[in-house]
């Protein structure tokens, strides 16, 4: 157990100290290099009869999981068009309509949410929207630790339900289990828990003074109306992307689709935007403009500096670095998984872990303490995800449970921690303390309890067996 532990600590305490030095920039690189370090100390620890077998390890661990690295790529891609052909300002600007003081609170959750589940990505929709909304909120007389909870509430629940979201993804992947599966299966937990957040920001905004200044909204809406051609017809591509994944058509060429769909609708409603981003009007400038969305950064000149951050887009190069993070990450899931040492932990865990909920539970608090320790929500996804796979296996329950258990905590738990990656974005981008919002982003911390009372009571514990009942 202390050679299993051993590489795991080096880990832990290695990415502690490099992220108190480099902080978000932590994830440009160093990261990286501390993780294929850990899996050389995992090697060097390795029992000598499993030593032939590393190499194995690591190329069965990242062949698993290279479809979700072609998703996470062409996630990029569709993001570009979406930004392009103007679905994501759409969405903004009709949500945007939706704001009095009152109902600010519940409107800002369910904008986030709406971002994020159709860009798949809470830090772009809390770096966009969300400093929009924190001025917006602010200017209307309410405190930033509730703004930034609701914006932090609607981000990470339309990032878990999101199939065009990295984490949603990964989470599918590591466990084995289907994309629409493991959505489908989120819906029993993220969905009361959102209800929960959703019921308490309604009441808050009930008690709201229905006085405020609403000018930033209606320079937004107006800067954002003179640049795009804004129309809810725009909004039938997202629609019609979740429909197919839905209907179980590939998510890869789903998401290929509404990439071209985004791409053509680009072309037909926002010729002047696939120009700017090639840089000119000659005859190759449809072409060029549209692979620089998919593929490349790009910068939609706007007169206003929170919307300038807004109109970026990174394309498949921005998933790069994403990518990078997570193939290191499962270098060193596969050197301790063929080492031995994941059954080890595993089986040690298992000794206090009696039952469904049990394992659950562990599965939680696995996830919830690498978010505290390593301080970053991929590895509190990845390393459990290696390590329980088997233990889900072997009592009869559907990777789905794992696959929800890993976003129930891992995911959401990343924010509220002030020394997590995600944690320290959320509070420099927003400009409020992790501690100040914390209470407040409801949505984050009830996910791990309605998960925990699921599996407590056993209901939507799916199984394997040929009589597959709902019941643990």
């Amino acid at each position: 157990m202390l050679r299993a532990l051993a590489p795991l600590l080096f880990l832990v305490v290695a990415l502690v100290l490099n992220v108190r030095i480099y902080g978000d920039r932590s994830l440009e690189g160093s990261n990286q290099l501390i993780l294929l370090a850990a899996a050389g100390v995992a090697a060097l620890l390795a029992p000598k009869s499993r030593r032939t077998a590393l190499w194995q390890g690591i190329q069965g661990t990242i062949s698993d999981s290279t479809k979700a690295i072609l998703i996470l790529l062409m996630v990029g891609a569709l993001a570009g068009t979406w930004m392009a052909s103007g679905i994501i300002p759409t969405l903004i600007v009709y949500g945007l309509k939706l704001l009095t003081p009152k109902t600010f609170l519940l409107a800002a959750a369910v904008l986030c949410a709406a971002v994020s589940l159709a860009t798949g990505s809470s830090w772009s929709t809390s770096a966009t929207v969300g400093i929009a909304l924190m001025g917006i909120g602010q200017s209307l007389g309410l405190a930033p630790g509730w703004i930034a909870g609701a914006v932090v509430s609607g981000a990470y629940f339309g990032d878990k339900m999101s199939p065009v979201s990295d984490t949603t993804n990964i989470a599918a992947a590591m466990a084995g289990a289907g994309l629409m599966d493991h959505i489908r299966h989120m819906v029993w937990t993220s969905g009361p828990a959102m209800i929960v957040a959703l019921a308490v920001f309604g009441v808050k905004g009930m008690s709201a003074a229905d006085v405020g200044d609403l000018s930033q909204v209606a320079l937004i809406t107006e800067l954002l109306n003179e640049k795009f051609t804004i129309s809810l017809w725009l909004l039938l591509i997202p629609v019609a992307s979740i429909v197919l994944i839905a209907a179980q058509v590939d998510a890869l060429a789903a998401m290929g689709i509404g990439t071209l769909a985004g791409a053509l609708a680009a072309l037909a409603v926002q010729p002047d935007i696939v120009a700017e981003m090639a840089g000119h009007t000659g005859p190759t400038a449809w072409y060029e403009g549209c692979m620089q969305a998919m593929t490349g950064s790009t910068q939609i000149q706007i007169d206003h500096p929170m919307l300038s951050e807004l109109l970026k887009g990174k394309g498949m190069a921005g998933m790069l670095g994403t990518v990078w993070l997570i193939l290191c990450a499962l270098a060193f899931g596969g050197v301790m998984d063929a080492a031995g040492f994941l059954e080890t932990l595993t089986k040690g865990l298992l000794k206090i872990a009696k039952g469904s909920a049990g394992l659950i539970g562990a599965t939680l608090a696995a996830c919830g303490i690498l978010n505290v320790t390593a301080s970053d929500q991929y590895l509190a996804i990845v390393v459990p995800g290696r390590m329980f796979k088997k233990a889900y296996e072997d009592r009869g329950l559907k990777p789905e449970n794992l696959s929800r258990a890993l976003e129930d905590s891992g995911t959401v738990t990343s924010a509220l921690v002030p020394w997590n990656t995600c944690g320290a974005y959320q509070a420099g981008v927003l400009g409020v303390a992790t501690g100040d919002y914390f209470m407040y982003a409801i949505f984050n911390w009830m996910s791990p309890l309605v998960s925990m009372l699921l599996a407590l009571t056993g209901w939507t514990i799916t199984k394997t067996s040929s009589d597959a009942s709902t019941k643990s």
